[in-house]
């Protein structure tokens, strides 16, 4: 698309991270431009549009839709509250960027990701870790055979949010134009937790690059003080055969920060990934092994990454879709059931 021919954006939900990440990053983009956002609260509406100089303003997202000929939709709403936009975001004609976690039920996600399909539109949830350049050349090792069969995969995540899923005002959102919310992250009743929040990246990172999709599931917990999960240890089996585990943990220093630590076993080599240590190796039983030069700076999360994608997908540019509506709605449904087998104590079987 030409400068003139920019990509027509919207955006519903325009809390904490929609104007901390989403909006800005679009208006530096020159593949699109954000020309209206929507939010139910009339106050926050007119601060936001006001803040970054967005005329269109709505309270009714199919008024947005009806009025504003996008080409794609930001869904930046509550995590219990996605798949109503999205699906109508898709059935509008839009391609739909859905937040993560994309939805927070197994038929939610599957919903999601089934209208996009229907709709010739593409859904993309911002797990900005999958969209690196090093991640996609992991996913290539996997579907080129270069560990045979997945086998094994172990993945853990620690992130220094114990304020966020505690029900605290997040420390490093202090001067930042709104504050997440106790009522999206650290409510058991409205998805929040631990692997809503984070284990939702580590998981759409081992689903991309190992192809996996996940059979059944177990699930113990350990809780916040508002009795959301702060630690989660569990493991599953993917319909290929394959066993995962899954660790994450809540309570990391704030000087330390967000790690992913993921191996990927194969029947003739291992994938070993951690984004703290800035590593990414293939290492095969032949000893044609393959370190990969990263830095420090590419193991740092990027949050406008996926946007960047997003506003270049919406253009009509070639990009590498790294977490689509399926991976998203394979995310969800394993996920959802990690959050039954830890409310249940029993093993659940995905689908049932």
């Amino acid at each position: 698309m030409s400068e003139h021919n920019k990509a027509r954006l919207g955006l519903v939900g325009a809390g904490w991270w929609a104007t901390f990440n989403h909006i800005p990053t679009v208006q530096k983009s020159s593949h699109a431009d954000l020309v209206a956002i929507c939010d139910l609260d009339e106050a926050r509406l007119a601060e936001t549009g006001d803040r970054f100089g967005i005329d269109g303003r709505y309270t009714d997202l199919a008024a947005m839709l009806a009025s504003e000929n996008l080409d794609g939709l930001l869904v930046s709403t509550p995590h219990v509250a996605h798949r109503a936009p999205a699906v109508m975001g898709l059935e509008g004609g839009c391609h739909v960027l859905v937040e993560k976690p994309m939805a927070t039920t197994a038929e939610d996600g599957w919903a999601i990701a089934d209208a996009a399909t229907k709709a010739g539109k593409q859904v993309l949830v911002p797990t900005g870790m999958n969209f690196e350049w090093f991640s996609m050349k992991a996913a290539g090792w996997v579907r080129d055979g270069r560990i045979g069969e997945v086998r094994h995969a172990a993945c853990q995540m620690g992130s220094a949010l114990s304020d966020l899923f505690a029900g605290e005002p997040m420390m490093e959102t202090t001067d930042h134009m709104y504050r997440p919310p106790a009522s999206t992250w650290a409510d058991p009743k409205r998805a929040g937790g631990y692997g809503w929040g984070q284990l939702s990246h580590v998981l759409a990172w081992l689903i991309y690059v190992s192809d996996l999709r996940a059979q059944n599931a177990y699930c113990m917990v350990g809780k916040s003080p508002t009795g959301v999960d702060f630690y989660d240890a569990a493991t599953a089996r993917a319909t290929n055969g394959a066993t995962i585990s899954m660790s994450g943990a809540s309570t990391v220093p704030k000087h330390i920060g967000m790690h992913m630590d993921i191996k990927i076993y194969g029947s003739e080599g291992m994938i070993d990934f951690n984004n703290a240590d800035a590593k990414l190796a293939l290492y095969r039983d032949d000893k044609t092994d393959e370190v990969v030069e990263m830095s420090a700076e590419d193991g740092e999360y990027d949050g406008a990454l996926p946007v960047e994608v997003f506003a270049s997908l919406c253009a009509g540019e070639p990009v590498e879709n790294a977490s689509n509506g399926e991976n998203g709605a394979r995310v969800t449904e394993l996920l959802h059931a990690l959050y039954r087998s830890a409310e249940t104590d029993s093993l659940i079987t995905i689908g049932s």
